[in-house]
């Protein structure tokens, strides 16, 4: 009892201290900023593509991968699939034009969806490009329009608003008569705004082209920008260092994991190979001759996806006030045991997120140090020597790859100290939402009281 009542007092301490509550503070300063609340708000609004993309993927990983009941090549794999290219393969097209429309409306322009029309045409321009096959067809590359291009999404977004906003200010705008409808006249209103946000952002990615000898352009400079120090750290250090700096990209909206993926790929393949190699002459594989530093990319999403959300979806699901929490947190348990972590990215939200940025961030330097010391060099981890690369749930990749079950177990294992990372910080950002609820309820019920 004593420990417990020391133990409450300490929490609640930890809550109002001056530490928690500046970053509560900078969250709410953060969040009414016009560009900031914009962005959270077309995060939320991005639930449905999300969800939708997330259930036709857990079939076809389901159907494929852990009940073999038909093949990635096969044709109903690709008819599965379909759902999930169009709403989470095209992610960034979406977030553009939500977020360049909720921006557009906090600082009061006149069209908002025309102005997010024009964010989407030019986000393409520069995140895309359609080739002619040998057989007349057009392909369009979709690369960058998933969350790789995210980043360059907001970024363009930014400058579509401010150019549309500069644009009326200074009265720049193609005028038509009072008689025209108005669809007609903001449709010419939008011509000039759309052709210089357009040279702007394609003349950048037209200088990019020209320096690399057109071997990239912006959205692809910038990933090789970010990439390119990273292929020195592969080491287990290094990977420490890495997965602290792809949760903290994540965080601004940058696709931090692809990016390390991009780098880690190779020597995790090699290494697999190599493992293979030994399995195939009879050599026992052990942390001596078959670990490989890249394996330890696995502790920056063991639990639920990047950050490790899964268990905060667990705390929220039975701790949580917040009807904002509540909601996101029931729809984002079977997914986050696939994974598919995008619900509570996009829904709680933790993208530009200072409070719920630091477990996020915190749980990765953890799991790989605990990972390392407590399951390799112990021996409990077994090295593995199959490539598994699909979407399964906790616990089956590590299983798949290796045919062992300490490897199937480890990641429900890292839910422990996972766990105790997210939970206070969860009750603070509980709390402070439940607060927010309440104070709009009342305001609500005021408005009501008045207009009655």
């Amino acid at each position: 009892m004593i420990v417990k009542i020391e133990r409450g007092i300490s929490m609640e301490g930890f809550f109002n201290s001056k530490f928690m509550q500046n970053l509560q503070n900078g969250g709410q300063k953060l969040a009414s900023n016009p560009f900031m609340s914009a962005l959270q708000g077309a995060m939320m609004s991005m639930m449905a593509p999300i969800m939708v993309g997330a259930i036709f993927t857990i079939i076809d990983a389901l159907g494929a991968n852990m009940f073999h009941w038909w093949a990635s090549t096969d044709a109903i794999y690709s008819i599965i699939y379909r759902p999930y290219d169009f709403t989470m393969n095209v992610i960034s097209i979406w977030l553009v034009f939500l977020l360049t429309f909720n921006y557009a409306k906090n600082l009061k322009l006149n069209t908002p969806v025309m102005t997010a029309i024009n964010a989407v045409v030019t986000f393409l321009v520069v995140a895309s490009s359609v080739s002619t096959t040998e057989t007349g067809a057009s392909v369009m590359n979709m690369t960058y329009l998933g969350a790789q291009g995210m980043f360059i999404g907001f970024l363009v977004a930014w400058l579509t608003v401010k150019v549309e906003k500069w644009c009326v200010e200074k009265d720049v705008r193609i005028k038509m008569p009072d008689v025209c409808p108005p669809a007609l006249v903001n449709g010419f209103s939008a011509i000039l705004p759309l052709l210089f946000t357009v040279l702007i952002a394609y003349g950048v990615d037209v200088i990019i082209q020209l320096i690399s000898g057109g071997a990239m352009g912006l959205c692809s400079g910038f990933m090789f920008v970010l990439s390119y120090p990273l292929n020195a750290l592969i080491s287990v250090p290094g990977m420490i260092i890495m997965g602290i700096f792809g949760g903290f990209m994540w965080l601004f909206g940058i696709h931090g994991t692809m990016l390390l993926v991009s780098v880690l790929m190779a020597p995790m393949i090699q290494a697999y190979a190599a493992n293979e190699a030994l399995f195939a002459a009879g050599t026992k594989l052990t942390f001596a001759n078959a670990f490989n530093a890249s394996f330890l990319f696995g502790g920056m999403a063991c639990c639920g996806g990047t950050g490790n959300t899964w268990p905060a979806v667990l705390w929220g699901l039975k701790n949580a006030k917040s009807e904002q929490l509540q909601a996101v947190c029931k729809i984002a348990v079977v997914p986050g045991w696939f994974g598919i972590n995008e619900p509570v990215t996009f829904g709680f939200p933790i993208m530009y997120n200072p409070l719920l940025g630091i477990p996020y961030v915190l749980t990765i330097p953890v799991n790989m140090i605990l990972t390392y010391f407590l399951g390799w060099k112990t021996g409990f981890l077994v090295p593995g020597h199959i490539a598994i690369m699909s979407l399964l749930p906790m616990g089956f990749g590590g299983f798949l790859s290796t045919l062992s079950w300490h490897n199937f177990v480890w990641d429900y294992v890292m839910l422990i100290p996972d766990f105790l990372i997210w939970a206070p910080f969860m009750v603070a950002y509980d709390k402070q939402l439940s607060k927010q609820e309440a104070e709009a309820k009342a305001a609500e019920a005021a408005a009501a009281t008045a207009n009655a």
